[in-house]
């Protein structure tokens, strides 16, 4: 199979960086003017009223005004930007593209902003009995240039640009990506790809984020860009930048088997920088107890009487986001005395265990599995898809254990705080002059 080049740039200014990126993997060559050319960011939720640190997070909006720029400069005047976000989170996305500055690629390029989940779907089927339902708009598009974010992941240890299309999903099919058994996370997303026309694959790496794919997650700035019209080719060098072998990916390992791909980095021609030389390991797990009773952390503080067992793979994008909350919320209660023997359960497969007194199912998932579970002395269902935290804490404190909004407040301003004196972190990277 021929294999097209890797481009590895290291940034400095972001138009003239990205054009050398484009050049040197010939980005251009698969696309005709005419094209219908849909862009696809990473644009997976946003905060309007609380803080949040986009870095790392959401793909620059200096990357995608060069690459508006660019395109326009080269003749092509159809041109979409299309993200599905996650609806509970962003329930206007228009919002967010004005905030991220779109509205002024509209009116200078005329480039279309379309809402995946304000549109239709199309009931694609894979074979194999493989079926999801993905955005029309990106179904119809002539090509598509992907734009995902140089970040790792706590369920699929780097998220790059094959899991970026999990965004021209509905949520019902977001939501069987993050099955059990065949249907497990790392094979059911690598094949979102096999319908969709994408062209060009851009990994936006001004910022890298440790223990991805949120917010909670610590950022740093990276200043490289990736850019392949191999989407596989593409993550393979991501994940090496990152600090990962093809190997221990195992999204990657599946899609290498379907396709007849080598997960030998050698086999593939890197043009710019060398892989060696910009690579770093950025961690992308929690720490855990070993007796899987909640963070290292709250075992460090002393935390007893509560065991909150760790997220696996079925662990929804919705519930993710809202997990790491959760734990905040948790650990707000504690005021030195042991929790009233409580067990915290999450996603598809998390069966309630013997021997606690109080169960909290977290999650319409977690709920639905463990409604008959004979070990359950008392349940507390957290309903919701994702869960609202406010009910949360209103069921808690029904059952005595009292958690602390402010302390969450405090936890949001800390997260955008730590950056505020880091070098070469600016919020202005999301906004378009």
């Amino acid at each position: 199979m021929l294999k097209e080049a890797v481009s590895l740039v290291r940034v400095t200014d972001v138009y003239e960086s990205l054009q050398k990126c484009l050049s040197l993997c010939d980005g251009f060559a698969g696309l005709a003017t005419n094209d219908k050319i849909l862009i696809k960011p990473n644009v997976v939720c946003w905060e309007y009223k609380l803080p949040f640190p986009p870095y790392g997070v959401i793909t620059t909006s200096l990357v995608m005004e060069a690459l508006v720029r660019i395109l326009a400069e080269h003749g092509f005047s159809d041109l979409t930007i299309g993200e599905g976000a996650l609806q509970s989170l962003i329930p206007d996305i228009n919002v967010v593209y004005e905030t991220l500055g779109y509205k002024k690629l509209q009116e200078r390029y005329g480039v279309k902003l379309v809402d995946f989940n304000q549109g239709e779907f199309s009931s694609t089927d894979y074979g194999d009995g493989f079926q999801i339902d993905l955005a029309k708009q990106a179904l119809e598009a002539d090509k598509i240039i992907n734009v995902p974010v140089l970040k790792t992941h706590n369920q699929a240890k780097v998220s790059l640009g094959i899991k970026n299309l999990k965004g021209c999903l509905n949520k019902k099919s977001k939501q069987a990506c993050h099955g059990v058994g065949d249907k497990e996370l790392s094979q059911m997303f690598p094949r979102i790809i096999e319908k969709l026309p994408v062209a060009l694959t851009i990994i936006d790496g001004l910022y890298t984020l440790e223990k991805g794919p949120g917010p909670t997650g610590r950022a740093f700035r990276k200043d490289v860009l990736i850019a392949s019209r191999d989407s596989f080719a593409c993550d393979l060098v991501g994940s090496a930048i990152l600090g990962y072998q093809g190997k221990e990916v195992e999204h990657l390992t599946n899609y290498a088997k379907r396709h007849g791909y080598s997960m030998d980095l050698a086999d593939y021609e890197v043009k710019g920088e060398k892989v060696t030389d910009l690579q770093e390991f950025v961690d992308y797990d929690w720490e855990w107890s070993e007796a899987d009773t909640g963070p290292a952390g709250f075992e460090k503080r002393g935390i007893t009487g509560l065991a909150i067992r760790k997220y696996d793979s079925s662990l929804c994008t919705g519930c993710s986001v809202v997990y790491n909350p959760m734990l905040i919320l948790f650990s707000s209660a504690f005021k030195g005395e042991p929790f009233p023997n409580v067990e915290v359960v999450s996603g598809k497969q998390r069966l309630a265990a013997e021997g606690f007194d109080k169960t909290v199912l977290f999650g319409k998932c977690a709920c639905h599995l463990n409604k008959n579970n004979p070990n359950i002395k008392k349940a507390i269902p957290i309903w919701g898809c994702p869960p609202d935290l406010e009910k949360f804490i209103a069921a808690l404190a029904e059952e005595g254990i009292k958690c602390n909004y402010k302390e969450y407040l405090g936890f949001l301003d800390y997260l955008v705080g730590r950056y505020k004196e880091e070098e070469g972190f600016r919020l202005k990277d999301w906004s378009i002059e």
